[in-house]
């Protein structure tokens, strides 16, 4: 049976991940990619779908467990009758072949441990060829074979691998799986105690660039490490979250695959990694935004594959029960294909704050920007699906026409403060123009709150962004109003919805979904900016008790049961958690919303 969500620690090798629970089990990896097909796929079914299990015989979960310091080496530590034991997790940064060590370690006495290694590619549905020879194994099918190399002796049973062995005080026993495309020729395994090593100083390198000082340091630097470790590598792509299907509804169909990367994140990601002192991811990051909207500013996406991949088509994995029984479990994401305006306003928003930290703009970038600034100008009226994504009609969504708003403010301030050559005045002419209608068409003067839409009676929590984007000073009876209808509508036990999806059948889907933490994050930062500072600081603790043991959050949160919600580890929970640290800390540079405040005349 696998875990709760909140049960998985992640490991990764900044290609792909490993979920493993506090059972022992490796339930989810994908490879070689985040985005491949899983060869441990428990977690959407049960072990019949794959899984990597080693934990003392009969033993259920564990007794602790942690990162080993600031770094993503996991350690699981069992207290037995017997003594003892503890399995230490990690991925070594990538070489010839991707590698998964598992170290079992005696810590006192003499305890048997059970191995169980049940190999299925194609989440789930194909079982491999294996091949065993006393202490290794191989397994191949189709584009995938996968080696384990061990001290200890396997065997085969009922279509799994297993090892029964006994460790004891001082000793170590090491599994290296390793895997590689089936028409290549078998890697050379890593050596797992080096590697260990290397793999333990790699992130203490990395976070030791880390320049945050403020008053979560412990929160902050964990949040940033798993932001890494959701990172692409090859081509510095930041995903959304490492599972696809996890349910935002117990037993629902609000299921998705959320192994993209999103436009909109960017901003936001650019905010906490530029704020902490990871120039260079950021610059990565631009520069994985810049190729992957580079073409026809209409066929701007909301999302790309890893490498900048467009076409991301949704299918069902119909042989998967789904977590929990949530189905259908979905592969790929047909969202990509809807037209989301606010998308225009956060790249070029993006790419402004790059501007204000001082990232050079090209004269290529520059060229992409001004052409996004073209579409939008033409197109910035149109209705669309919002940022949520709904399913529903198209509507004319008010963040969607802040967010136009922000393109054009932030192309104000590339002409006036950064020398770039564009038409300015025309931009400031439109600026105006949006901000007006929105104030007029958007905003409900009877309830003193913006709407989701035009015209509707709905509240959406992405409302909260007005005073971060500079449209409005937090502390402008307009917002404060929104602020407190969002508290007073839209919570759940202190914790923000995005939305009422009951509320004039906007999204189109049944069933409803769990509190969404990024959205609290953002209530946080409205708190703040409105000067109730008291509040947003018991709100942000409230959200710092959502994690689990070893750092993690989701993308939502059940306060009736209790629960985490959504896929894991959800890469805009975790930088909603560094910006309002930050913010909290007043450790904050001057934001891209700072600067749009000082410079644009309301």
């Amino acid at each position: 049976m696998t875990g709760l969500i909140e049960d998985y620690a992640l490991i990764g090798d900044l290609q792909s991940a490993a979920l493993v629970g506090r059972d022992g089990s490796i339930d989810w990896l994908c490879l070689p990619r985040f985005d491949s097909a899983a060869c441990f796929a428990a977690l959407l079914a049960d072990e019949s779908a794959g899984r990597w299990r080693i934990a003392p015989v009969g033993a259920g979960a564990s007794t602790s467990r942690r990162y080993r310091g600031d770094t993503l080496v996991l350690e699981t530590e069992w207290r037995t009758a017997d003594g003892i034991v503890r399995v230490i997790d990690f991925m070594p940064p990538r070489g010839e072949a991707a590698d998964l060590v598992r170290i079992v370690e005696g810590v006192s006495g003499a305890v048997p441990i059970h191995m169980d290694l049940v190999l299925r590619f194609d989440y789930g549905r194909v079982v491999p060829w294996v091949r065993t020879s006393d202490r290794d194994l191989a397994a191949i099918a189709g584009p995938d074979a996968v080696w384990l190399r061990t001290d200890v002796t396997l065997d085969g049973r009922d279509r799994a691998t297993v090892a029964d062995f006994t460790v004891r005080e001082g000793e170590r026993v090491p599994f290296v799986l390793t895997h590689q495309l089936s028409h290549l020729p078998q890697p050379q395994p890593v050596d797992p105690f080096p590697a260990l090593s290397r793999t333990q100083r790699y992130w203490e390198d990395w976070i030791g660039r880390c320049d945050y000082d403020g008053r979560w340091p412990d929160a902050v630097r964990r949040s940033l490490i798993l932001l890494k470790a959701l990172t692409y590598a090859p081509t510095g792509g930041l995903l959304a979250a490492a599972t696809t299907s996890l349910p935002e509804q117990l037993g629902g169909s609000r299921n998705w695959d959320y192994r993209y990367c999103w436009l909109r994140d960017a901003t936001f990601t650019l905010q906490a990694l530029l704020g902490t002192g990871y120039v260079a991811e950021a610059k990565a990051w631009r520069e994985w935004l810049l190729r992957a909207v580079a073409g026809d500013p209409a066929d701007l996406q909301i999302m790309y594959g890893l490498d900048g991949t467009r076409r991301l088509p949704e299918y069902t994995l119909d042989w998967l029960s789904g977590y929990e029984g949530a189905q259908p479990v979905r592969v790929g994401n047909a969202a990509a294909g809807q037209l989301q305006l606010d998308v225009w306003g956060e790249v070029l928003d993006g790419l402004h704050l790059t501007r204000e930290a001082g990232i050079a703009a090209t004269d290529a970038g520059w060229d992409l920007q001004r052409a996004l600034l073209d579409f939008l100008e033409g197109n910035w009226r149109q209705p669309d699906n919002s940022l949520w994504e709904v399913r529903g009609e198209r509507r004319q969504f008010v963040h969607s026409k802040i967010m136009a708003w922000a393109g054009f403010d932030r192309a104000v301030t590339a002409v006036d403060h950064h020398g770039l050559d564009g038409p300015a005045d025309r931009w400031r002419t439109l600026r105006a123009e949006i901000h007006a209608e929105v104030c007029a068409q958007g905003f409900d003067t009877d309830r003193n709150t913006f709407t989701q839409s035009y015209g509707s009676a709905a509240l959406d929590a992405a409302l909260l962004l007005i005073p971060r984007v500079g449209f409005l000073p937090g502390t402008d009876p307009r917002v404060v109003g929104t602020v407190e209808a969002v508290q007073r509508d839209l919570c759940q036990g202190g914790f923000v919805l995005r939305y009422r999806p009951e509320h004039d059948n906007v999204d189109g889907l049944p069933g409803t979904e769990g509190a969404f933490l990024a959205c609290t994050f953002w209530l946080v930062d409205a708190l703040y900016a409105g000067g109730r500072r008291d509040d947003a600081e018991r709100l942000f603790d409230q959200l710092l008790g959502l994690r689990n043991d070893v750092g993690m959050l989701a993308e939502e949160y059940d306060p009736a049961s209790g629960r985490q919600l959504g896929n894991t580890p959800q890469a805009f929970s975790l930088v909603g958690l560094v910006n309002s640290a930050r913010l909290l800390s007043g450790t904050t540079t001057r934001t891209s919303a700072d600067s749009a405040a000082q410079h644009t005349r309301r």
